[in-house]
């Protein structure tokens, strides 16, 4: 019983984990990190909304979204979520000038192979051959 508790754990703390690299991930490389931002829009609402009390979401939404205009408060206005996008994966990569490779001549010198020939009277080729032969087939 306490192995199957442990192994219901371990499948909740790997569905947790896999959940939260997933969400890394599509934060930081779509645009779903403009969601991070939707505590600003409801904050600027709240503002408008106490400027204008007659001001609903929609036209609040209209107002930033549909017609923006360059307002006091435009600066706070570019903060909100989709009004400005960024590229957060565009790198550059640059090779520092004072980095210098330079190929270093190696001298390989050629190892000399001694061949050796075996004469011997313990060694004889047609001995060891004879051992080796197709099988035979009896005819009776």
């Amino acid at each position: 019983m306490i192995l199957n508790e442990k192994s219901c754990n371990f499948d909740t703390v790997k569905k947790l984990i896999s959940i939260l690299l997933l969400t890394l991930y599509l934060v930081s490389t779509t645009e779903l990190y403009q969601l991070l931002k939707m505590p600003l829009l409801i904050e600027h609402y709240i503002q408008h909304k106490n400027l204008n009390p007659e001001m609903s979401l929609t036209a609040f939404l209209k107002t930033h979204y549909d017609h923006p205009v360059k307002d006091s408060d435009h600066d706070q206005d570019q903060r909100l979520p989709f009004v400005s996008h960024g590229s957060l994966l565009s790198a550059v990569f640059t090779i520092n000038s004072s980095l210098d490779f330079h190929c270093i001549e190696k001298v390989f010198t050629p190892i000399e192979i001694k061949k050796t020939f075996y004469k011997s009277a313990l060694y004889n080729k047609e001995i060891l051959n004879s051992i080796w032969q197709p099988p035979r087939f009896l005819q009776s």
